[in-house]
């Protein structure tokens, strides 16, 4: 099998790019997984020109859209994220990845669960970050998590897994073997991912 090769949230590997200019190291990511795959490290804000340190952002529901607006200042960089992220995950579905792991709850990161905020004063947990929606939407069979959910044994052998699959699929694509038994595979652990996260979300 060759290389298996993983999108990553850059902060997550310890890179300085936060807002406040900290970083949110993992080391299960760095230390165990990471001597297993090639890291593809990203970060949406940075790379969009926000700079490091910067004013924090939030998700802001207007009307039937959710657009992302520093906190202190209101400015809206909605749409220059958006844009920017259609090219970045344009060019990411050239460079064969495996997989991603994104930063949880982040505004342009986040999987699932973001924070947004209503005109009335409402807080709800339904967001999802704008890079983080542009990449599923164009690669809707990769491998995605987020890296809390990767503390959990469970979460983390099926996102493995899912690695291993998607890697050994594409291997046997490009080599003209037959790929039944492979596509069965990972279409059930892509079953079996959606069925524990309709088991998380109804908390059972």
């Amino acid at each position: 099998m060759s290389q298996i090769r993983v999108g990553i949230s850059a902060c997550l590997l310890g890179q300085e790019v936060r807002f406040d200019g900290g970083h949110k190291r993992d080391s299960f990511l760095t230390e165990e997984l990471g001597k297993h795959v090639e890291w593809v490290a990203v970060c949406p804000e940075v790379e969009v020109g926000m700079g490091t340190p910067r004013e924090a952002v939030r998700l802001v529901r207007d009307r039937d859209r959710t657009r992302m607006i520093t906190i202190q200042t209101g400015i809206d960089y909605t749409d220059r994220m958006n844009h920017w992220a259609d090219r970045r995950v344009a060019a990411l579905a050239c460079e064969d990845l495996d997989g991603y792991v994104l930063k949880s709850h982040s505004p342009s990161c986040g999987m699932l669960d973001v924070k947004v905020f209503h005109d009335n004063g409402r807080v709800s947990h339904d967001g999802q970050g704008l890079f983080a929606a542009a990449l599923m939407e164009r690669m809707p069979l990769l491998p995605v998590e987020e890296e809390g959910r990767l503390n959990d044994p469970r979460w983390r052998e099926n996102f493995i897994a899912r690695l291993i699959a998607y890697r050994q699929l594409k291997d046997q694509v490009r080599g003209g073997q037959a790929i039944g038994p492979i596509v069965a595979f990972h279409i059930y652990l892509q079953l079996e991912l959606q069925l524990r996260e309709m088991m998380l979300r109804n908390h059972v």
